[in-house]
């Protein structure tokens, strides 16, 4: 990696330019640097967060001699903003060993277990109309729509929609604890 301390006068002086171009070679070391929390924050917020601190303190940057001087303050400034947010949220943070075993094996499952596919089956039919017409239009889009399509789809606001959406998880989960499973 080359040193991208190269930027920082100009980016001292507000040069936006300078920032972007910072930006595309210090972004994927700062975002790896947040692997480990990927399944207790939104890294995606906390990087853009960070970013945008690292943009606000760059003028104040005092260089230590070392390369890449601000990648490493942008790396700081992101896994402090995680670990405040994992405290937040009161979540526990995941070892990158741990999520690629869970790669592995969800790579490896296969059908899930019958009896459990038949609870989530019964809960399901146990929702109310609206709460599970917004469930199964999520369901069926597999991803490929997004809530504001989703929600004209079925002639419902995107907020009724997204209500509806969370009531039907919320039964779902709390069908499911009266079925002895936890999630």
């Amino acid at each position: 990696m080359i040193d991208l301390d190269v930027h920082l006068d100009a980016i001292a002086l507000g040069d936006t330019r300078a920032f972007a171009r910072w930006l595309t070679g210090a972004e994927p070391s700062v975002r790896a640097s947040l692997r480990s929390f990927a399944t207790v924050v939104d890294v995606e917020a906390v990087l853009q967060e960070s970013l945008l601190r690292v943009w606000q303190v760059a003028p104040r940057f005092e260089r230590d001699g070392r390369p890449n001087g601000l990648v490493r303050l942008g790396i700081r400034i992101a896994r402090n903003l995680a670990i405040s947010e994992v405290r937040r949220t009161r979540a526990t943070a995941v070892a990158p060993q741990a999520l690629e075993a869970l790669e592995t094996h969800a790579a490896d499952a296969t059908e899930p277990d019958p009896m459990l596919r038949e609870a989530i089956g019964d809960c399901r039919d146990k929702l109310p109309p609206k709460p599970r017409q917004a469930f199964d239009a999520r369901l069926a889009s597999a991803g490929g729509h997004d809530d504001v399509e989703l929600a004209t789809s079925l002639g419902m606001k995107v907020n009724t929609f997204l209500q509806n959406f969370t009531r039907a998880r919320q039964l779902l989960v709390d069908c499911l604890k009266k079925k002895g499973i936890a999630l």
